[in-house]
């Protein structure tokens, strides 16, 4: 279940425009630019965003078998459904989708 959902918020899509690899390297090399002549507040600013950056870009080479969490997700839902108490819309908001609820047998009628 948590697997699953993790997956499921980690690649949820992103509000504005999405960044490419190319214009987080293209960023990456702005800020070791500007880190030469920045002052001590600006420095410490432009390195978190770098460390940001390159964590945003490690994060997105990482592949996660979405497919195979959703399968477990299916199988075991319902019962964690029943013995916890969880309705259909309490996972619709979690960012579980209509299709797999459906597969997994849980019923919109539950609020």
């Amino acid at each position: 279940m948590r697997s699953y959902l993790e997956a499921l918020e980690a690649h949820k899509p992103k509000r504005g425009r999405k960044r490419t690899p190319e214009s987080m390297k293209a960023k990456l090399v702005k800020i070791e630019a500007e880190l030469e002549t920045a002052d001590p507040l600006r420095r410490v600013q432009l390195i978190q965003e770098r460390l940001d950056i390159n964590a945003e870009l490690e994060a997105g080479t990482e592949s996660v078998d979405l497919s195979a969490l959703e399968a477990d997700f299916v199988a075991a839902a319902k019962g964690y459904s029943e013995r916890k108490g969880i309705s259909y819309t309490a996972w619709r908001e979690a960012g579980v989708s209509a299709p797999v609820l459906k597969a997994a047998g849980i019923p919109r009628t539950r609020s």
